[in-house]
């Protein structure tokens, strides 16, 4: 303090009061956010008691994380301090979920033993934003129905409602299956078989008929194939059928097959399996040995 009657303080002495170093001091009255009051007259700055309070706050934003434009609008009143840690949260809030990620792909990489060309790879679509996923899927999902004007509108729907991303905290497992979800969806081939089953859908579907028939009708069949499995019943045998005309009555056995093998490939499985890993499913969900045991009985019946 200077003993001339006022409360004026040295950077020294606000460095022992405060706790802080000179240096930090020095540095903010440099950038502008704490003022001296005045000057000694050998021209060393000065501060009140005020200035105090000020060093306290901006000590405790500067702690919360404020870069130092933010503590000056806080200061010049030009924000609040709600206002700027709303900000920091949401911000935090990103950078949280890019650590988790950046987390999940090192797991992965250290589980699967990967190149460092795997991990740039996995590194790089990991990380694609939300936006970016979400124009990955919609670009997919417009090849499949461009062109075709009678498609189950249930069905088209649920294909464009698809939003796949990665969860907030991923698994391993879940960043294996984005990756391989986002390269199989970009893949030529993979898109022209998808293509194949919404043809089919087109060719099938009535214009009559509710929204989402076209699913019920493979659905019914996979149900039944699952009991009959759990039952242990062979596609080939007589059991199975009754069970295959149950759901087709006299209906021509070929074209189903036909239908079916299209939705039944390994890499549409696939697709599947990964859809339901990333909405944290199990891939036994894709049901692709009750579809393989449908193909096998519908097979069995057209070979006769």
């Amino acid at each position: 303090m200077i003993d001339d009657g006022t409360e004026l303080f040295t950077i020294g002495e606000l460095a022992r009061a405060t706790g802080l170093t000179v240096r930090t001091i020095r540095y903010w009255s440099d950038e502008g956010v704490l003022t001296p009051v005045t000057r000694s007259a050998g021209g060393y700055r000065l501060y009140d008691a005020e200035s105090v309070a000020r060093l306290e706050l901006i000590h405790t934003l500067r702690e919360l994380g404020l870069g130092l434009d933010d503590v000056r609008k806080v200061l010049a009143g030009e924000t609040t301090v709600a206002e700027v840690a709303a900000a920091h949260v949401a911000a935090l809030d990103a950078q949280i979920r890019s650590l988790k990620v950046t987390r999940a792909v090192l797991s992965t990489v250290a589980r699967r033993g990967s190149t460092a060309e795997e991990m740039t790879l996995m590194n790089k679509l990991a990380r694609l934003s939300a936006a970016e996923r979400k124009r990955i899927m919609e670009e997919f999902v417009d090849e499949l129905f461009h062109g075709l004007d009678h498609v189950d509108p249930g069905i088209e729907e649920r294909m464009r409602s698809i939003s796949v991303g990665l969860p907030d905290d991923p698994t391993p497992e879940q960043v294996d299956a984005w990756v391989e979800l986002a390269e199989m969806v970009q893949d030529p081939e993979f898109r022209a078989q998808m293509r194949n089953v919404f043809d089919f859908n087109s060719a099938d579907y009535n214009r009559g008929a509710a929204a989402g028939r076209a699913t019920w009708f493979p659905m019914r069949l996979l149900q039944l194939g699952a009991d009959a499995r759990k039952r242990g019943i062979a596609p080939e045998s007589p059991e199975a059928e009754a069970i295959v005309r149950e759901v087709l009555g006299g209906g021509d056995l070929t074209v189903v097959l036909e239908r079916m093998e299209s939705a039944s490939n390994d890499r549409l499985a696939r697709y599947r399996e990964l859809l339901s890993t990333l909405k944290g499913g199990s891939p036994a969900a894709a049901h692709r040995e009750e579809f393989a045991w449908v193909v096998a009985a519908l097979r069995a019946r057209v070979a006769r």
